[in-house]
């Protein structure tokens, strides 16, 4: 957890009940809607990476890409998005991945890294682990080097982040939440 992570945790709003019941959305909303926060929440960001060598920052569609870009700025580093599926308009290499009601797809164009790359993937919360797990793999696929995952939002009970670390990947998370909280 970052330093502003208790803080940052207290400003995340939590809808009950959402998008199904018994399901806790966390809503980073509020977090982007309050700029002092906003500014912590980039803060715990780059305090975490800034003496990190980093080529650049992979940003998971599309909540990623509101701390990505700030992030790569700050870091004088690239940007780069990791797509849904039929976003992106150049070529490009795909990873399936399973959700609890199917599978998505995520792409990444095929110039994106260097062989070597140092790559920082972010994206806004960890549930299952799927979706950042397909990045890392497309990340992997095309030559770069996954330093590490980062997110706003952990949910370790649903265990994704674990499945992480069991890959062999390192997980930042700014802070994190349990199902009763």
């Amino acid at each position: 957890m970052s330093i502003y992570g208790d803080y940052i945790k207290t400003v995340i709003r939590t809808v009950p009940d959402w998008p199904q019941p018994g399901v806790n959305f966390r809503d980073i909303t509020p977090l982007l809607q309050n700029s002092s926060a906003f500014r912590k929440l980039i803060d715990s960001f780059v305090h975490r990476y800034q003496d990190m060598e980093l080529d650049a920052i992979a940003a998971i569609d599309a909540r990623g890409f509101i701390v990505g870009a700030p992030l790569a700025y700050e870091l004088n580093c690239s940007f780069v998005p990791v797509r849904k599926k039929g976003k992106l308009p150049f070529k490009t290499i795909s990873e399936t991945y399973t959700l609890e009601y199917g599978q998505a797809e995520v792409e990444l164009h095929s110039d994106a890294f260097r062989e070597g790359d140092r790559i920082l993937i972010v994206d806004d919360l960890i549930a299952t682990g799927g979706t950042m797990l397909a990045a890392a793999k497309l990340i992997t696929r095309s030559g770069g080097q996954v330093v590490e995952t980062s997110t706003i939002i952990d949910l370790p009970d649903l265990g994704g982040s674990s499945r992480i670390r069991e890959a062999g990947y390192g997980v930042f998370a700014v802070c994190s939440f349990t199902e009763d909280e």
